[in-house]
C-alpha cells in the first residue's frame, strides 16, 4: 500500500506538464525573446539605453529563459530538492572557476619590470 501511495505522489508531481503548461512556457519564452529583440533593434540604436544596460538586460533575460527551459522542458522543477541543490551548486562553481580563469589568464599580458 505504501509503494502505491508513493507512486501516486510521484505521478501527481509530473502531472504539471500538460499541453496548456507547455504552451504557456513557450509564450513566456517568446515574450522574453521579443523584449530582447526590442532592446537590440529599437532601444539601443535610438539611444534610449546604453550598451552596458542593454548587455545587462540581455544577460538577465537570458538567465530567465534558461531557468524556464531547465525547469519545465528538462523537468528539473519536478525533481527532489537535493538534486536541484546539487546541480545549482555545481553550476555556481563552474561559473566561478570560469571567471577566475579569465581573471588569472589576463595576467599573462602583464609586463614584469
Amino acid at each position: 500500500m505504501s509503494a502505491e501511495h508513493t507512486h501516486d505522489e510521484h505521478a501527481a508531481e509530473h502531472e504539471g506538464m500538460t499541453k496548456k503548461k507547455i504552451w504557456q512556457v513557450f509564450f513566456y519564452l517568446l515574450g522574453i525573446t521579443a523584449v530582447e529583440f526590442f532592446i537590440a533593434l529599437y532601444m539601443i540604436p535610438k539611444g534610449l539605453i546604453g550598451h552596458g544596460i542593454g548587455n545587462f538586460a540581455y544577460i538577465a533575460l537570458t538567465l530567465v529563459k534558461a531557468f524556464y527551459i531547465v525547469a519545465y522542458f528538462m523537468h528539473l522543477k519536478f525533481e527532489k530538492f537535493a538534486l536541484k541543490t546539487g546541480i545549482t551548486v555545481s553550476l555556481i562553481f563552474i561559473i566561478y572557476f570560469i571567471v577566475l580563469m579569465l581573471i588569472e589568464g589576463s595576467y599573462q599580458f602583464v609586463q614584469m619590470n
